[in-house]
């Protein structure tokens, strides 16, 4: 469920990007989403067994030739 509210907040954060661009948004306002979704990241690996059991990331690993 952490995983699936960071997904929101990260929505929620492009959306946020977005309108910055068609009118003033207070800076704070992207920082806070940002931290946000940092901290949902972190409870959630700390949540999954402190993140022993996460897949990790490997760049390109999942290519096709």
């Amino acid at each position: 469920m952490l995983h699936v509210a960071r997904a929101v907040v990260r929505r929620a954060e492009r959306e946020v990007t977005e309108i910055a661009y068609q009118e003033p948004v207070t800076p704070a306002a992207l920082r806070y989403v940002n931290r946000l979704s940092d901290l949902l990241f972190v409870l959630a690996r700390v949540e999954n067994d402190e993140g022993h059991r996460d897949t990790l990331w490997n760049p390109g690993a999942s290519r096709q030739s």
